[in-house]
Formats: C-alpha cells, sequence, structure tokens
C-alpha cells in the first residue's frame, strides 16, 4: 500500500499544483471569457490519457519514447506562444482573450496527457502480481493509489483556491516559473530520448545533463512546492495586517469571514506540501528499505543434482539454497513445507515478473521482495502472477533431489 501511495504521490504532485495554478491565473486574467477553452482542454486532456493509457497496457503499439516527444515539443511551443501573446496584449485586439487562453488550454491538455497515463496504469500493473481484482491484496495497493490521487488532488485545489485570491501578476509569474521548471525537465528528458534511440549524434553534455535531470526527478517537484508555497505564504502575510476599508460592522465581519477562508486554504496547502514531502521521504524510504534475505543454506551436491533432506525443510519456514556456476553466478532455488500437508513448495528464487529480488518469510507468509506480494503457499511451485519460476526436481528416498542441469537453464535471471 506505502509503496503505491508514494508512487501516485509523485506521479500526480507536480500535475495537480501546476494545474491548480495555471487554471487560478487564466481565471484571473480572463474571467469567464477563457472557460470553454479550459473546459475543452481538461475533457480533451483526460480523454486522451484514458485512450494512451488503454493502448499502453493493451497493446505495444505505443513507443512511450517517441509519444513524449511529441508532448514535450507541444508542451514548449504552447508555452512559448502564450508568454508572446501576453508581452504583446492589447495588440492582439479581439484576440487578446483568445490567443494566450488558447495556449494555457493546450498546455494544461499536455500536462495530463504527459503525468495521467502512468498513473491509470498502476492498477493492471498491480494485477499483473495478484490472481483477481478481489483480492485483498489488490485492494489495498489501489487504495494506497487512491490516498496519493486525494491528497496531490486536496493540495492542487487549495493552491487553485489560494492563487485566485493574488494580484493577476503575481499569479502569472508562480505560474511561469512552474511551468518553466517542468519545461526544463522535459527538454532534458528529450535529449535522453533522442540520444538513446540514435536520433540525434552522442554527445557528452547532453547525456550528462539529461541523466542527472532523470536522477532528480524528485527535486523537480520540489523546486514546485517551493513556487507554490509562495500562494499560501503571501496570502497568511496578508491575513496578518488586513487594512481594506469598510464603512459598517457586516462589511467588516464580510471582510473577516473572506480572509478566515483564505487562511484556512493557505493552510490546507502547506499541510498538503507537508504531507507530500513527508509521503516523498520518510514513506518512501520506509516503503523501499531492503529486506535482507535469509542466508543460502548448505546442500549436497552429488550426480549432478542438489541434494535437499526433508529433515532440513520440514519445519513450515522459507528455506533457500543455491548453486554457484561456472560464471561465477550463484543460481538460488527456496523450499517450504505447505501448510497441514507433506508436500514442498519448490521454485527458482526469482519470478518472471519481478526478476531476482527474491523472497522472503513474514508473519508466516512468503512476499515477493520487489513488488510486497504476499505468495498463496499452496500455489508455490506452480506458475502464474508473482509465483518463484518453476524449476525441475524429483523426490528420492526422503530427499528433495533438484538437478542442476535445470537449473543452468535459469542462470540468466541472476545475472
Amino acid at each position: 500500500m506505502l509503496k503505491y501511495l508514494v508512487e501516485s504521490t509523485e506521479q500526480l504532485a507536480s500535475l495537480m499544483m501546476m494545474a491548480g495554478m495555471l487554471l487560478a491565473y487564466i481565471r484571473i486574467a480572463y474571467q469567464d471569457r477563457a472557460g470553454t477553452a479550459m473546459r475543452c482542454s481538461l475533457a480533451a486532456g483526460l480523454i486522451s490519457a484514458i485512450v494512451m493509457a488503454v493502448f499502453k497496457t493493451m497493446t505495444s503499439k505505443v513507443d512511450t519514447g517517441i509519444w513524449n516527444l511529441y508532448i514535450y515539443a507541444v508542451s514548449l511551443l504552447a508555452l512559448i506562444l502564450f508568454w508572446v501573446f501576453t508581452i504583446l496584449g492589447k495588440r492582439l485586439k479581439k484576440l487578446e482573450v483568445l490567443l494566450p487562453s488558447v495556449m494555457m488550454a493546450v498546455e494544461l491538455a499536455m500536462l495530463l496527457l504527459y503525468f495521467v497515463p502512468a498513473f491509470l496504469e498502476m492498477p493492471h500493473t498491480i494485477l499483473l502480481t495478484e490472481e483477481t481484482v478481489a483480492s485483498t491484496a489488490f485492494i489495498v495497493k489501489v487504495l494506497g493509489m487512491l490516498l496519493g490521487f486525494l491528497l496531490t488532488g486536496l493540495m492542487g485545489v487549495s493552491i487553485y483556491q489560494g492563487t485566485l485570491c493574488i494580484s493577476r501578476k503575481t499569479a502569472l509569474l508562480l505560474t511561469s516559473l512552474a511551468l518553466l521548471g517542468n519545461t526544463f525537465k522535459q527538454v532534458a528528458a528529450a535529449f535522453g530520448i533522442l540520444l538513446a534511440k540514435r536520433m540525434i549524434p552522442s554527445n557528452h553534455f547532453l547525456f550528462v545533463t539529461s541523466k542527472y535531470a532523470s536522477n532528480l526527478s524528485d527535486w523537480f517537484i520540489y523546486f514546485t512546492i517551493l513556487i507554490a508555497a509562495a500562494v499560501p505564504v503571501i496570502l497568511l502575510m496578508k491575513s496578518l495586517s488586513v487594512t481594506e476599508p469598510y464603512e459598517n460592522s457586516a462589511q467588516h465581519r464580510k471582510i473577516l469571514a473572506k480572509w478566515r477562508k483564505r487562511r484556512r486554504w493557505s493552510t490546507v496547502s502547506l499541510v498538503c506540501f507537508a504531507l507530500v514531502i513527508l509521503t516523498m521521504t520518510a514513506v518512501s524510504a520506509y516503503a523501499n528499505k531492503e529486506v535482507e534475505l535469509s542466508p543460502i543454506e548448505d546442500a549436497k551436491i552429488e550426480d549432478g543434482s542438489v541434494i535437499v533432506p526433508f529433515d532440513q525443510v520440514n519445519d513450515g519456514h522459507l528455506h533457500r539454497f543455491g548453486y554457484t556456476s561456472d560464471g561465477g553466478v550463484v543460481i538460488r532455488f527456496i523450499v517450504i513445507q505447505k501448510p497441514n500437508s507433506s508436500a514442498y513448495g519448490i521454485g527458482l528464487d526469482a519470478c518472471e515478473i519481478c526478476g531476482e529480488t527474491g523472497y522472503y518469510e513474514k508473519d508466516g507468509q512468503i512476499v515477493c521482495n520487489l513488488c510486497d506480494v504476499v505468495m498463496n503457499i499452496n500455489t508455490i511451485g506452480f506458475k502464474g502472477g508473482c509465483n518463484p519460476i518453476v524449476i525441475d526436481y524429483r523426490i528420492e528416498n526422503g530427499n528433495i533431489v533438484v538437478p542442476l542441469e535445470g537449473l543452468l537453464e535459469y542462470e540468466s535471471e541472476f545475472k
């Protein structure tokens, strides 16, 4: 659950903050005259994101890198044109509102198309490691995903409400800075894609720039938080010395109520910022902490097979064994006696989905070290889901006999 809370928060935090500031600025600058463009962009962006997510999960026809290049290009062009049209201002005459608002509508649609598909793909990714959508593990993980959505969504709404209460120039400055940070990240990512696909000549500077931008992706979220945090800070500072004139007590009460509402939204924003940062740091560290696998146990190797006596593994706990190939690769497999049975679950200490990360025992359950899926012990030894890869073995004279030839077939899994 916590892993998916962290992932969804990281995927949506920047989107929600930028969308909140962008929508608020458009409303401040152009009132309701840009409402149609914004509603159309929201609908187009969300529909496109859903279609993209479906195609990416159900087909192999979507090249994510190439699609991202298109998104980056359109987003950059829309942002540049928005600034140009905003600077030109009244010189555009009747198009003064239409052109910049349309560019912001395009920018919003591109933000949705870029950030939302990865979030929508998460249930499909979770289902790859679960037997059914009705399983407890699936529901808990989706709940974590939805909590991340609610947290970032509330943050976006609070930023929108706060930005509506600041001046047009300040809203434009903060929105532009946030979008500029996102643009820098996208440009760096675009160079990484172009280099990886050999669409441009190899360049050390561009490679290093794209690598660092990718490795420091969380810092772009922190940068956006820093920019967005200016909104509640400005409002809270102004609320300390309200000087709006009033003619009677009714107007005074109305002014005080207005500022109480602003303080509440500002407080919500700051709390959301703190929770997002906490999720991306402390919660992420806890959810992704490495579990130390139990050591590989000794086992005899005779006649080209690993020999594991029943007496060594009949306690109902996970036992890990291994064989070191001539290439120095340790090929691991696990053995566990199934509950209330004399049968054993035997398989590679790796799965087709998560690779060689292995399994560990926790509270009597077997858990995948990468995706935290809890194994049904009775199904270990069978194909499917996140179960260990099935290996050949036989039972002889109270021993589990695992042929080395069968293990060596999976040497590449552990490289």
